[in-house]
């Protein structure tokens, strides 16, 4: 990670702690854990909360084509830069609680959400809603990938429960400031569960 994200990171922290949840950008081994299981064949992409674009790199290192990747970023700041860092991605400049007034991928489903969004410091009501509306962009195998500091999935079990969807733990990673789990979040009704 270069100098200047990580200054960008610590001023978008500073600016707004919650809405950014980390001091650093994530590193190549959380990126590289977070995207393993996806690929070309995946089809389109949705990342959400892709801030300096670790694992937007890494999705397109993996093989997603760029016209099949959209990002989703609150920060002004921060889209510009991924505007910038990657002119051929859409880049959306929303919230992604707002999700579900967005038209992606002109009604075709997407293979995958990867979500590097801090839900810790969010309300239930909100994960709700972007949960709900990334499942509804997420073809019925699809899943949505997402990271967290935390000793568990940062999705509350009742959210799960309410959208019928399970946590999987898929790794954790050591080689990450601060460490951290992926969990892949899936519906229970495709995995008979």
């Amino acid at each position: 990670m270069s100098l200047s994200d990580v200054l960008l990171f610590a001023r978008e922290w500073f600016r707004n702690p919650l809405s950014v949840a980390a001091i650093f950008p994530s590193g190549r081994a959380l990126a590289s854990l977070m995207t393993r299981e996806i690929s070309a064949e995946t089809g389109p992409v949705v990342e959400l909360g892709p801030g300096t674009g670790v694992f937007t790199r890494a999705l397109l290192k993996r093989g997603v084509r760029p016209q099949d990747l959209t990002l989703v970023e609150y920060s002004s700041d921060f889209a510009r830069l991924l505007q910038t860092r990657f002119p051929r991605v859409r880049v959306l400049w929303m919230d992604a609680a707002g999700l579900d007034r967005s038209k992606l991928f002109d009604g075709v489903p997407v293979g995958a959400v990867v979500c590097g969004l801090g839900f810790l410091n969010m309300s239930q009501e909100k994960i709700t809603a972007i949960l709900k509306a990334a499942f509804d962009y997420l073809r019925p195998d699809g899943s949505l990938f997402l990271f967290t500091y935390g000793a568990r999935c940062s999705v509350p079990d009742a959210t799960l429960a309410e959208l019928d969807l399970n946590a999987i733990w898929v790794g954790r990673t050591f080689q990450n400031i601060p460490p951290a789990s992926v969990y892949r979040i899936e519906r229970r009704s495709e995995k008979g569960g």
